[in-house]
């Protein structure tokens, strides 16, 4: 306890022995959050919530809310407060605040078997999971509350909370169809505070908040320097995290996929030396991991360079944890090790650096680990603090948040090293301008695109892929995937393929396959009307192969004047298609022709014969897939915008869904 306070624990009840009120100083943009709060209750919101970033006072903010909020008049007897937390760390803070600020204040802590309040105090802090025990919720009477605070709001949509919180306001939905909401003399005001009010997973903050009222990110908090300075460096990592599978509830990687790429010894001590190269000279370092065997593993890591490094993870003993983390912040040792443990709720001002080794794609998680560094802490001598996040080189997934995304930068086009929040300002506002519509520059090479929808023929190529134009002048067809053939008047096909192998370099591949049957006869003898293909040549220039096959097709398989029906200007490809073409293209099409097959009814020879090639060669099966492929990518791109959407704050109404 403070060493002004003094306190005596009796029943599991605070009593304080001092009589006198502090005066709060208040910051003024915490006076602003306070008026902000203060309008929109007496205009008659009763869930409001408040967004601002880790380091900023929310604790003193809501405390000194506590102290404008009145009983109503409709009933004088509604004069106690409960603040909802989710965790023993942020009540014994929040109970601790309480103490310092309004010492005639009672104060009481509801959570688990060691801290059994009365229900009776000024101020109770409770944990939610404590208060979901039916027992431990029945001793507070919303008819005797003024207000409820919840930390770490956030939170607040889950069915956990919801089923809470609906005891308070028959506004907010109890998961449980059978509840019955209580009948209430007076609105109790349910106001929410955090650093991160959005959720990743898109569950709405609507179904408990009316609105935000106040809003302050941690970027101008740095600028007006309430926050501590920052000084970026970004690793580019051999890492690639495509393959990673991402949890549908949360948005974010799963832990034990995300585990398997990171957690490496690889991985893992080029986090380390970045840290030596780095970091070395700081203070106090927190360390993020994805799991506890990466916590472990790390910790190993840091040691074996001769490093105090210790670890903190969800199954060490409180009593542990606490000394450990006292032990941290007193700077008896310069690296701490976590997962998921110290994202929220911790205090410790004399963090100096920040090493961010698990990815994720939550924009809420990743502010949330910066943030633990971000607190002022002039009395350890912390003039700023550094953050080393590692991005993915080798493949980068949509999505992941980094410091470069945070600014709106691309990893992939910049090196981040000792960067401060302006130089990062800076870059981003000259990314901006360099994309500039009206400086556009002369392209420097050119991507050629095959058509690879088999019914493409409203297009005057009809699969004649533009780049074979120049090099041929038969009628080469395009199949997609860098598949070519060439149809050589019932005598057989050539075709040319891409050939990727490691042990060999990528080339082209040119096959004859020689016809043996028509195909009206194949098909009674129910046999293949094709011989066994022959190997033609190999090329790693496709124009050669080209040429190689056309001298091919005009000595060994359409002799003479014949070799004119393989040109694309040929006269027999200009006549109207046969019923035979037209039959088989609508039956694969697998729709009947109708009027407004108007361009297919009209087709030439030339144009149903490279349709009926590229169906015949596979060029459906891989559009399709391509299809298939975009819709899901478009569908991903889709779910990130909306996570990204839901990730931004914005004062005003909240949204219900």
């Amino acid at each position: 306890m403070l060493p002004w306070v003094r306190t005596i624990l009796r029943g599991g009840r605070l009593f304080s022995t001092e009589a006198t009120t502090q005066t709060i100083a208040l910051r003024p943009y915490q006076e602003h959050c306070l008026q902000a709060c203060e309008d929109a209750l007496n205009a008659g919101s009763s869930r409001i919530g408040c967004s601002l970033p880790t380091g900023s006072g929310k604790t003193t903010i809501f405390i000194s809310l506590l102290s404008r909020i009145s009983p109503p008049s409709s009933n004088p007897r509604a004069s106690r407060s409960l603040i909802i937390v989710n965790s023993i760390e942020l009540a014994r803070q929040s109970a601790e605040q309480v103490a310092r600020l309004f010492p005639s204040w009672t104060v009481q802590i509801e959570q688990g078997v060691k801290h059994l309040a009365s229900g009776t105090a000024d101020v109770t802090v409770a944990t939610y999971q404590t208060l979901l025990q039916p027992e431990r919720f029945a001793k507070f009477d919303p008819t005797r509350l003024k207000a409820v605070i919840i930390d770490e709001c956030h939170h607040a949509a889950a069915p956990s909370y919801l089923k809470l919180l609906s005891h308070f306001d028959s506004n907010i939905r109890n998961p449980d169809p059978n509840f019955e909401p209580p009948t209430l003399q007076h609105k109790i005001p349910i106001i929410g505070f955090s650093a991160t009010l959005s959720r990743h997973d898109g569950i709405a903050l609507g179904s408990v908040f009316e609105r935000i009222v106040y809003h302050r990110d941690f970027l101008s908090m740095i600028k007006d320097q309430w926050l501590s300075g920052v000084r970026f460096t970004t690793v580019q990592a051999n890492i690639n995290l495509d393959g990673v599978t991402v949890n549908s509830r949360t948005g974010d990687f799963n832990a034990t996929s995300l585990a398997h790429v990171i957690n490496t010894d690889t991985i893992n001590q080029l986090v380390v030396q970045t840290w030596l190269d780095r970091a070395a000279e700081r203070r106090s370092t927190l360390v993020f991991c994805v799991n506890i065997a990466h916590v472990r593993a790390l910790t190993q890591v840091f040691r074996g360079f001769g490093i105090d490094a210790r670890y903190v993870y969800s199954k060490t003993p409180i009593a542990e944890r606490k000394a450990l983390i006292a032990s941290f912040k007193a700077g008896q040792f310069p690296v701490l090790v976590n997962c998921a443990i110290l994202t929220e709720g911790a205090d410790i001002p004399n963090i100096d650096c920040v090493v961010v080794a698990r990815p994720t794609r939550s924009r809420n998680v990743f502010a949330q680990m910066i943030g633990r560094g971000m607190r002022l802490s002039p009395d350890t001598g912390k003039k700023d603090c550094r953050i080393i996040d590692f991005v993915d080189s080798a493949n980068r997934v949509a999505g992941i948040m980094s410091t470069p995304t945070l600014f709106g930068l691309d990893p992939a086009d910049l090196v981040i090293e000792d960067e401060t929040l302006e130089s990062l300002e800076e870059k981003s506002s000259a990314q901006i301008a360099s994309q500039d519509a009206d400086n556009v520059p002369d392209p420097e090479s050119v991507t050629y695109t095959d058509y690879e929808d088999p019914f493409a023929f409203v297009s005057k190529f009809s699969g004649l892929s533009p780049h074979i134009n120049q090099l041929s002048n038969y009628a080469w067809v395009g199949c997609g995937n860098d598949i070519y053939v060439l149809e050589c008047l019932g005598k057989g096909f050539i075709r040319i393929e891409k050939v990727e192998a490691t042990d060999v370099p990528a080339h082209f591949s040119a096959r004859f396959t020689p016809a043996a049957l028509d195909r009206a006869t194949a098909a009674d003898l129910k046999v293949s009307p094709f011989l066994r293909s022959r190997r033609i040549l190999q090329s790693e220039d496709l124009s050669e192969a080209i040429k190689g096959c056309d001298t091919y097709a005009k000595t060994k398989v359409v002799f003479g004047p014949m070799a004119i029906g393989l040109l694309r200007s040929a006269r027999w490809r200009k006549a109207p298609a046969t019923p035979q073409q037209l039959a088989f293209v609508t039956k694969r099409l697998k729709k009947p022709l109708d009027d407004e097959d108007h361009e297919l009814k009209n087709i030439t020879k030339g144009e149903a014969a490279n349709i009926i090639t590229r169906l015949k060669h596979g060029a459906k099966r891989r559009h399709d897939q391509k299809v298939k492929q975009a819709s899901v990518a478009t569908k991903a791109a889709e779910k990130a915008r909306a996570r990204r959407a839901r990730e931004e704050v914005r004062i005003g109404p909240l949204p219900l869904v």
